[in-house]
């Protein structure tokens, strides 16, 4: 083993299982460390800010803010943080959205025991790691806007219509989501009719569905 310092870790996920589970397999690697854990997308950021890991390891489906959600802010705000996604969901668009949130890796859930210290290591060797249906779907991709001369599809709704869109489906009301997010409960008001007119959608119920549809909330 060599004198460097280990990596050090943050671990964001909402069950304590999960975190328990995952903070044995990395802590038994002599060259990594969890150092903070965080239960949700939004503590995750303030204790991102406070240990300033090297690595960020987060889930995607988490109250308050997504690991995806989690991923852009730190990305913009806290850029020499590497990330990871660890997820439950094989799913392409979630695998897409999260490289463009600036992880450098996506790892399933349901192979960590095999597959996370090696994205560790990858990711701090400045490589990407990516299981291998993503693998599949990344060349695929590729291969599909290749052919038909296009580029990456545009997300559907901004980054802060996303924020909402979220807190809405958790029962939040607007004033409650007005203190979260500073700003005033009648911008929140316009958020909430733009988000229903760009998706067709009716209510709070649909919104709530469509949130659950695209992995902001789980059901």
């Amino acid at each position: 083993m060599n004198d460097a310092s280990p990596t050090r870790i943050l671990l964001a996920d909402d069950h304590a299982l999960v975190r328990r589970g995952v903070r044995l397999i990395l802590d038994g690697e002599p060259d990594l460390t969890v150092v903070a854990e965080a239960a949700d997308g939004a503590e995750a950021l303030e204790l991102a800010r406070e240990h300033r890991p090297d690595l960020a390891i987060l889930d995607i489906a988490m109250p308050r803010l997504t690991g995806l959600q989690a991923a852009r802010e730190l990305s913009r705000t806290l850029p020499e943080i590497r990330l990871l996604v660890l997820t439950m969901y094989d799913n392409e668009q979630f695998f897409f959205e999260a490289l463009a949130a600036g992880a450098s890796g996506y790892v399933l859930k349901s192979v960590a025991d095999r597959d996370l210290v090696e994205a560790c290591h990858a990711t701090m060797r400045g490589e990407p790691f990516l299981y291998p249906g993503a693998v599949n779907a990344l060349v695929h991709n590729y291969l599909d806007l290749a052919r038909d001369g296009r580029t990456l599809p545009a997300k559907a709704i901004t980054d802060r219509e996303e924020q909402i869109l979220k807190l809405v489906a958790e029962g939040h009301t607007s004033q409650q989501i007005a203190d979260m997010l500073v700003i005033s409960p009648k911008t929140v008001e316009r958020h909430r009719a733009n988000l229903l007119a760009k998706l067709g959608l009716k209510d709070r119920l649909e919104l709530t569905r469509y949130a659950i549809r695209v992995g902001l909330i789980e059901p």
